[in-house]
């Protein structure tokens, strides 16, 4: 999934260690970026790593990306993480959290994913990603 939404983000027109970065920990984009993300790292106690982060002018995203082929309780508590890490990321001016997830487990934790959908702004599918929405949605 990580090799498929990091072609959507080229495609987008973002360039690697310029505009997008991989893998990159809480304290790298605070060093980099001089922003007090300590609301999403339990006042710098917990040392979050993004799947990918893009920065633009007006706003840094924390982007991760995942695919459940099958379910089980990782699925569940994957939901759980994300939706406590969207409400701490809307406290940060300049800063949003992406999450791009997709796959037939979540067939079986739906209601798990519908409470995250229905807090998380930014949640999409791979459907999403070829309609454009990385254009849409990282400006």
């Amino acid at each position: 999934m990580e090799d498929l939404v990091e072609g959507f983000i080229k495609k987008a027109g973002f360039v690697k260690n310029l505009s997008y970065y991989k893998e990159m920990y809480i304290h790298q984009i605070t060093e980099k970026w001089d922003i007090d993300l300590s609301a999403i790292s339990n006042q710098g106690k917990m040392e979050k790593r993004f799947d990918f982060v893009v920065k633009t002018p007006e706003m840094i995203y924390g982007i991760e990306t995942n695919f459940y082929g099958s379910g089980g309780s990782k699925l569940n508590e994957t939901a759980r993480s994300y939706k406590t890490l969207a409400l701490e990321a809307d406290t940060i001016d300049g800063f949003t959290f992406v999450w791009f997830t997709d796959g037939k487990g979540w067939s079986s934790a739906r209601n798990n994913l519908e409470e995250t959908f229905d807090v998380m702004e930014h949640i999409y599918n791979i459907a999403d990603l070829e309609n454009g929405i990385i254009s849409e949605v990282l400006t």
